[in-house]
């Protein structure tokens, strides 16, 4: 990797705190994403994915983050002016997204597909005909499911679950009892489809849908006979859902997280969404309820739950308004006809994901679960979904006499239900399960495997940067990497046994671990590389991550550039490291790649001259990674693994001029424009991810 011209040379020991906000460089890069669901080139229905994955993407921020936020009009103690203005600030700039959402979603989306003859109908635009079978279809299928409820002392507000669609409607006149209550509540269940088609014979030769909210409303009179319905809405209100367990004071986390996730959908509520014509009336009357204030309430024009619109691109299911399907190739360092242990002899596998399949990664599993030489496998599980193959090759080996050790953190949030079930059925059949440590979340990523080879025992490890899951793998960028290198394996097994007696902080031959070294770690590793800048030596830092936001860790960088390390970070989501800032960050680049698949791996890369270190990590540089969670960084020591892990995820992104943004000094991101032609010629666009998806079907 070049090195470019140095600008400071002289360390400091202390460095400003002016960081960038983390809430609002999360939704920051939600605007990254949302830029791909305006882009011309991008086909109509994947537009429409990058839509719902912002709207998926903000469930999840308000459900975690924006707790922090929704009490703050009526906050036990007055909030500083810092904390109010950031308040504000915030509200603002999420309320501009979903505003922005929706805008997109009616004015460029649906006029699109609406040229294409796919239509969404609205009560006003449907036909005789087709209100006929609407009708009959809300009388089949929908009203036997509903249960409107009417409000008075002795039919209190409905409990109403988190993200669920819901109609809010203001009656007249009396009710059979001689009453005039006048709110009622219309809970829509879940297992009712979101969009339904309309039969080819109502729709010609264009494909035709209705949304179950324009079923319902166009139907409302049909659920209150002998009441006049007035205003009405369409609502949503958002939970906070991160599970709270007194791990310390529980014997069983297990059953106590599976009663904490029956109490999950209705958590402390922290955001209102509401049709954008819904009344004051109605709208102060949810907010009070709810107990949230004004600033929590949502107005969209259009559906309340925009998550729901992937439906849409199944029903669709146009091949041409979708991305060119990539067929992922079998890893080429490993050959599918060889035994995988005699290939590890040999030397280390690197898969690069999803350009190389995770059918590797099951290979390795596989042949250590039929092969008779194997006697033990231990593996970590963090998210694998509720139907894993991994899990499924687990159980074999287990009824093949091996002994199964998995680490099963069941604390992955949102995968908690799904990774009690796998531990449950892994102790039924005899596998040995383990919990982790308590107070921690264990998210690193590795699998072991003790294998008889005469009169020794030969570990082989995987060690990988994202999860063991199958459908994540097709879609995230990660790097896994299978090794027999003694020193390495034997830090695992170190590792496993750590985990499972909790009974000191171990020491490790190459591996770094949180909580214990990593943060340390990383921070000498620095600082070395900032004390070879000041002593004249060519320096450079590059890292890749998701998230940067830990303290101690941006403060080394800062120094790091301030004495003359020349830094590039890759930072998918927020950062809170100002990029560029004269006189304090002019050394540091940061810039975003978003792309067709979600940028995952973690490297972090260190060269002084002509020495160079690199990592790769199941942690990003957060505070939580580093002293909350089980977290590794183990080394790449082999020449050609190492250039290639530096040219694939690191070069190749650095040049980026077609998905990249880069971080301003204002604390701005602005896409990276493809250079403008020179002497006649043109410069061509370079993105990271198409040029890895050719390099990869090239070697196939």
């Amino acid at each position: 990797m070049t090195t470019a011209p140095t600008t400071h040379k002289t360390p400091v020991a202390t460095v400003s705190t002016d960081w960038l906000d983390r809430d609002l460089s999360l939704l920051a890069f939600n605007a990254r994403v949302l830029d791909w669901a305006k882009r011309p080139d991008v086909p109509l229905l994947e537009r429409v994915r990058y839509l719902c994955i912002v709207s998926s993407n903000l469930d999840e921020f308000f459900e975690v983050r924006a707790a922090l936020y929704s009490s703050i009009e009526k906050p036990k103690a007055a909030p500083d002016a810092q904390s109010a203005k950031a308040h504000l600030n915030l509200s603002e700039v999420a309320h501009a997204l979903v505003d922005e959402q929706y805008a997109l979603y009616n004015d460029v989306l649906m006029p699109a597909f609406a040229k294409e003859g796919v239509r969404i109908l609205s009560h006003g635009e449907r036909n005789l005909a087709q209100h006929r079978w609407v009708k009959s279809y809300f009388d089949r299928e929908v009203r036997p499911l509903l249960l409107p409820v009417g409000l008075d002392p002795a039919h209190p507000f409905p409990q109403v679950a988190n993200k669920s669609l819901n109609f809010i409607v203001r009656l007249s006149g009396k009710d059979a009892f001689g009453r005039d209550n006048e709110i009622a509540i219309v809970k829509v269940p879940r297992s009712l489809p979101r969009l339904i088609p309309v039969p080819e014979k109502l729709s010609g030769k264009r494909q035709l849908f209705v949304s179950i909210s324009s079923v319902i409303r166009a139907h409302l009179k049909d659920l209150f006979p002998g009441r006049d319905v007035g205003q009405f809405s369409q609502f949503r209100v958002t939970r906070h859902s991160d599970l709270a367990v007194d791990e310390e004071d529980v014997k069983n986390l297990r059953t106590a997280l599976r009663k904490g996730l029956v109490h999950r959908n209705y958590g402390q509520a922290v955001r209102l969404e509401v049709s954008a014509g819904c009344s004051e009336h109605l709208s102060d009357f949810l907010l009070q309820q709810f107990e949230l204030p004004a600033s929590a309430l949502y107005r969209v024009h259009g559906p309340v739950n925009l998550v729901r619109l992937n439906q849409l691109i199944d029903l669709v299911d146009n091949p041409k308004w979708l991305f060119p399907r990539y067929v992922s190739s079998f890893p080429h360092q490993l050959n599918p006809n060889t035994s995988i242990f005699e290939q590890l002899q040999a030397g280390d596998v690197l898969i690069h994901q999803p350009y190389e399949s995770f059918d590797g990664v099951l290979a390795f599993l596989r042949d250590a679960v039929r092969d008779p030489d194997v006697l033990a496998i231990k593996q970590t599980i963090y998210r694998t979904g509720a139907d894993s193959v991994l899990m499924e090759l687990l159980r074999e080996a287990v009824q093949r006499g091996k002994e199964v050790t998995v680490v099963v953190e069941l604390k992955a949030r949102f995968d908690e239900e799904a990774n009690i079930n796998w531990a449950e059925k892994l102790e039924y059949i005899g596998a040995q399960v383990v919990y982790g440590v308590v107070g921690l979340k264990t998210h690193a990523k590795m699998l072991l495997v003790s294998r008889r080879e005469g009169r020794v025992i030969r570990r082989y490890a995987h060690l990988s940067t994202g999860n063991y899951n199958p459908r994540t793998a097709k879609l995230y960028t990660d790097l896994s990497h299978l090794t027999c290198d003694p020193k390495l394996t034997q830090d695992v097994e170190t590792v496993f046994n750590l985990l499972a007696s909790q009974s000191k902080i171990p020491r490790l031959n190459k591996m770094l671990i949180a909580p214990f070294h990593l943060q340390r770690s990383l921070i000498e590793w620095v600082d070395k590389t900032a004390a070879s800048a000041v002593s004249g030596v060519a320096s450079r830092i590059v890292l890749k991550m998701n998230t940067l936001t830990d303290e101690k860790l941006m403060e080394a960088l800062v120094r790091a550039g301030q004495a003359g390390v020349q830094i590039d970070l890759i930072v998918r989501g927020a950062c809170m490291l100002p990029a560029q800032r004269a006189g304090f960050t002019d050394n540091i680049r940061v810039r975003s790649i978003i792309g067709q698949f979600l940028e995952h791996s973690r490297v972090f890369y260190f060269a002084s001259g002509d020495h160079e270190v690199l990592y790769l990590s199941s942690a990003d540089w957060m505070n939580r990674n580093m002293l909350r969670r089980v977290e590794l960084a183990w080394p790449v020591e082999d020449v050609a693994l190492r250039t290639r892990i530096v040219n694939e995820c690191l070069v190749a992104y650095l040049q980026d001029n077609v998905d990249a943004w880069v971080l301003d000094g204002e604390g701005q991101y602005k896409r990276v424009q493809a250079p403008k032609a020179r002497a006649g010629k043109l410069k061509e666009p370079q993105s990271a991810q198409a040029a890895l998806k050719a390099l990869y079907s090239a070697k196939v």
